[in-house]
């Protein structure tokens, strides 16, 4: 149960609960489910989810189950960070774009997970699953590889104690990708070849903030990396370093 509702609790309180009932492992619910996840009874429930699907919070998919909304991602992009890093990015995704014609991301760790902060499309036709406000696997994605060498020690742990496969060059094995990172973090990128999505490949550079710290990742995804990895790392390297500069102020 994500917690249940104290007596005498406001609507805002029951309102905060419904929503903080989604996360990773509980994405899609249904009203019964909800109503258990946050100790209400199901009417009452149901009058919160009526008004948060009103509003756009949450949404009300044809088998009956409740997924979170897109104003929720919306507000999101107000959080100051978050605004300041794709404001700041923008100019140089869109040059990182021209310059490889690759689809170009920009990324965050948020917990466990890949956050894209955005997305340009490339202009070959190649397989992309990530999606702006999308989160997947730390250890699937470029971006996410990245990301992951430059966490705490303890995000680190968790990860690597749950590896999952999403396609059979995935990595689950907790020494192999103990390697990957520490290379990561002595090559200065990171790669992936079909460990997503069996059509493409993707690579990644890390993004420093003001204190040294990495705070981002941008990452190219196409159809391979045998021929033209050494000219994406170097486009990629310029634009993180013209972005971190931009950061530092």
């Amino acid at each position: 149960m994500a917690g249940g509702s104290a007596p005498g609790a406001s609507l805002v309180d029951r309102t905060v609960q419904v929503l903080l009932a989604f996360g990773p492992d509980h994405r899609r619910l249904r009203l019964a489910d909800l109503a258990q996840r946050c100790g209400l009874p199901a009417p009452t429930a149901l009058r919160i989810v009526r008004r948060l699907v009103a509003a756009g919070f949450l949404e009300r998919r044809d088998g009956g189950e409740y997924v979170v909304g897109r104003r929720v991602w919306d507000l999101g992009l107000l959080a100051p960070v978050q605004t300041d890093l794709r404001d700041v990015a923008a100019p140089f995704l869109q040059d990182l774009q021209a310059a490889t014609r690759a689809t170009v991301h920009l990324a965050e760790r948020d917990g466990d997970r890949v956050l894209y902060l955005d997305r340009l499309a490339g202009v070959d036709a190649v397989p992309v699953v990530s999606r702006v406000g999308g989160r997947l696997p730390l250890h699937t994605t470029g971006v996410g590889k990245v990301l992951l060498a430059h966490a705490p020690a303890e995000v680190q742990q968790r990860v690597l104690a749950g590896l999952t496969r999403v396609t059979a060059y995935s990595i689950t094995s907790p020494a192999v990708l103990a390697r990957q990172l520490a290379q990561v973090r002595r090559d200065g990128f990171a790669s992936t070849h079909g460990e997503m999505d069996l059509a493409n490949a993707s690579v990644a550079v890390p993004v420093r903030g003001a204190d040294g710290q990495v705070v981002a990742a941008l990452g190219l995804v196409v159809a391979s990396l045998r021929r033209d990895r050494p000219r994406l790392v170097a486009a990629l390297s310029v634009a993180a370093a013209g972005l971190s500069r931009e950061l530092r102020g």
